[in-house]
């Protein structure tokens, strides 16, 4: 992205939605101005410049102790406002809970967002050793994790490499993951008929998904199923994704392609 003149119209909305994206993927944590610059590809003085619009308007804010930036109140307000209009985790949370209970393991629901996946629901299964990798709201890079290759891996392979690529920036933070590592993997659950993510972001923990299509053919959703790596022997890891598959049957033509959480 290359840096013009302040207050272009649409340009400026595309960068503060960029920049807020960037802030989103790392929102537990935060980010500093050099890391927004960097995975933006913006200058230093025109991402500040954008910083400081958008915590006037209470989009981000910024720690005070540790000048890190993170979403503001106003993104958690609109998001309640916005929540009734959106009903994709209601179509699919049954089927989350069935396998929640057949697995005994933690299921996740992710969306995907562009570049990005967005995890939109998440359900505990009995097994008393859980597997928190993700929370409702973290947003990574697709290519991380299960339900990030999910929704990859039956996109064509030009196109999957264009997404990958244009998110190489920011897999480093994953395990010092970069693009022939995420094009490996998606080659990986081509041959296995699943993502697998096995310790690629979480060391000790293995999880499989698949993704949701909409009636048009297009992954909007992923589910992947997540655990301790001794539970993800590969006859069980066969099986749990034979569980999701029964559950894509009945999800599948429910979704549009117009679906949003």
């Amino acid at each position: 992205m290359q840096d013009d003149k302040p207050g272009s119209g649409t340009q400026s909305i595309e960068r503060a939605a960029h920049v807020l994206r960037v802030i989103a993927s790392r929102n537990s944590e935060g980010l500093r101005l050099v890391d927004i610059s960097k995975q933006t590809k913006l200058e230093r003085p025109t991402a500040h410049r954008i910083l400081k619009c958008l915590m006037t308007e209470g989009l981000v804010s910024q720690s005070a102790e540790t000048r890190r930036y993170f979403l503001g109140h106003l993104i958690f307000e609109l998001g309640l406002a916005a929540s009734s209009s959106f009903n994709l985790r209601d179509i699919c949370h049954p089927s989350l809970a069935r396998l929640a209970e057949k697995s005994g393991d933690t299921v996740f629901l992710t969306i995907r967002s562009g570049a990005d996946s967005v995890c939109i629901d998440r359900l505990e299964g009995r097994f008393p050793i859980k597997t928190f990798t993700l929370d409702v709201g973290t947003r990574r890079p697709l290519g991380v994790g299960a339900g990030g290759l999910a929704l990859l891996m039956n996109l064509p392979e030009a196109t999957q490499q264009a997404i990958v690529s244009a998110n190489a920036l920011r897999l480093g933070a994953y395990n010092n993951l970069n693009v022939p590592a995420v094009m490996r993997l998606l080659k990986r659950c081509r041959e296995l008929g699943f993502a697998l993510n096995d310790a690629q972001v979480t060391p000790g923990s293995t999880s499989l998904g698949l993704p949701i299509r909409s009636r048009s053919g297009e992954p909007v959703l992923a589910i992947s199923i997540g655990a301790i790596s001794s539970r993800m022997t590969k006859g069980r890891q066969k099986e749990l994704a034979a569980l999701i598959r029964a559950e894509l049957e009945n999800l599948e033509p429910y979704i549009e392609d117009t679906a949003r959480p």
